[in-house]
């Protein structure tokens, strides 16, 4: 699984290295692989997010920093509008499908006389 090109700013807020956060991510990817015995699939993803953001979490500090934001609030926002967008576009498509069908089953019914 390739890295998402966040890290940077997840690295940058939460105060460690780039390096560091990559490894992070690939830790979190492995567990995820050897829990669900597969690398594929929305619960994969999901578990790999969660981990990693508490792996990040962790590593930040070890006391409270409130000038830290929550990154796991900040991926699951972005997460809930990616997935708006997505919602938005495949009801637009079924929309379309349907008015498009509406328009060939209407061309094929013979006309009263």
């Amino acid at each position: 699984m390739n890295a998402p090109m966040i890290l940077p700013w997840v690295a940058h807020k939460a105060g460690i290295s780039q390096e560091l956060t990559l490894k992070l991510w690939r830790r979190a990817a492995s567990e995820a692989e050897l829990r669900l015995g597969s690398c594929r699939g929305q619960e994969y993803y999901r578990l790999v997010n969660e981990s990693f953001l508490s792996l990040v979490e962790d590593e930040s500090c070890t006391e409270p920093c409130p000038s830290i934001p929550n990154l796991a609030w900040a991926w699951r926002q972005q997460h809930r509008i990616s997935h708006l967008s997505m919602m938005a576009a495949q009801n637009l498509w079924n929309e379309w499908l349907d008015a498009w069908q509406d328009c060939i089953h209407s061309a094929r019914l013979p006309r009263p006389a």
